[in-house]
């Protein structure tokens, strides 16, 4: 099993910051890419940022600019800096993970997201 948790969301003020963390755990081999998506009240889910194996980087039109994504050194975690925060950034953020398991499967993984919310 794999799992993924998310933490650091909440209520920020517009032209704030908040970091977003992902941890990976249970019975992983390796995680590939990681990616944040986000889902607004009646609107679908939409991917913001990602960052793949190589570190390589893919943003948002609309977030670029204002947000970050970074792995930690173990490569199992994954942050989502969103600077300058503006009241459309409100949504519930969700964490998704492509892994190799230990038994050499690879699977698809979503944490279950962490609220942003951010006043005017």
């Amino acid at each position: 099993q794999v799992q993924l948790m998310e933490s650091g969301g909440g209520l920020a003020q517009a032209g704030g910051s908040l970091t977003l963390s992902c941890v990976a755990s249970g019975s992983i081999f390796s995680v590939l890419g990681m990616h944040w998506y986000r889902q607004a009240p009646g609107k679908q889910r939409e991917l913001v940022a990602q960052i793949l194996s190589g570190d390589s980087t893919w943003y948002l039109d609309s977030v670029k600019g204002r947000f970050t994504i970074s792995r930690g050194n173990d490569k199992n975690t994954v942050d989502l800096r969103i600077n300058n925060l503006k009241p459309e950034d409100t949504a519930v953020y969700y964490c998704n993970a492509d892994v190799i398991s230990s038994s050499n499967n690879r699977v698809n993984v979503w944490g279950q997201g962490t609220q942003v919310t951010v006043s005017s």
